[in-house]
């Protein structure tokens, strides 16, 4: 084999190896009977949400997660599959399977969350999830509710003092 295929065959293979390492969730999808618009339909909405789609040859994959010392996903790398990276854990995912309920070409087949492997209910489970943001608002309303309460309790005393004075 040519050397300069093997060398970019090495550097595809340790840039896929980069992504899943520095990505939350790796979503493989199978993209068969989408058009061309709706695929840059689909990367512009994942690109909103900090996602992106690439597609690599299977082997690449197998052998970037064999190299990684990453989980393998096995039968998921059959057949024509798109790698959706997001930094987040949910954004792909829930974008995803957003895109999927208006296409439904588009096929979650499952993917790898935090070193874990899932299948598609795994994936479409994870979406549903809030978001980084949502958890640290409902954390916040969960700080923020005693001294609300509290706050509520004094207003009522001084208001019923000053009634009955």
């Amino acid at each position: 084999m040519n050397q300069q295929i093997l060398a970019a065959k090495k550097e595809t293979v340790a840039a896929i190896v980069d992504s899943v390492k520095n990505s939350g969730s790796v979503t493989v999808v199978s993209y068969q009977g989408l058009t061309v618009a709706e695929m840059q339909e689909l990367r512009k909405a994942l690109a909103k949400d900090g996602a992106s789609l690439v597609v690599y040859k299977n082997t690449m994959v197998r052998r970037a997660l064999e190299e990684g010392q990453l989980p393998s996903l096995g039968d998921l790398l059959n057949g024509p599959n798109g790698f959706v990276f997001s930094k987040e854990v949910v954004q792909g995912p829930k974008a995803l399977v957003k895109f999927a309920r208006a296409h439904e070409a588009l096929v979650v087949k499952g993917g790898l969350v935090e070193g874990k492997v899932l299948d598609a209910d795994g994936v479409k489970e994870v979406s549903k999830l809030p978001d980084k943001n949502g958890l640290i608002s409902m954390f916040l309303s969960c700080l923020n509710a005693p001294i609300t309460k509290f706050a509520a309790t004094v207003k009522a005393v001084a208001d019923k003092g000053a009634q009955a004075a």
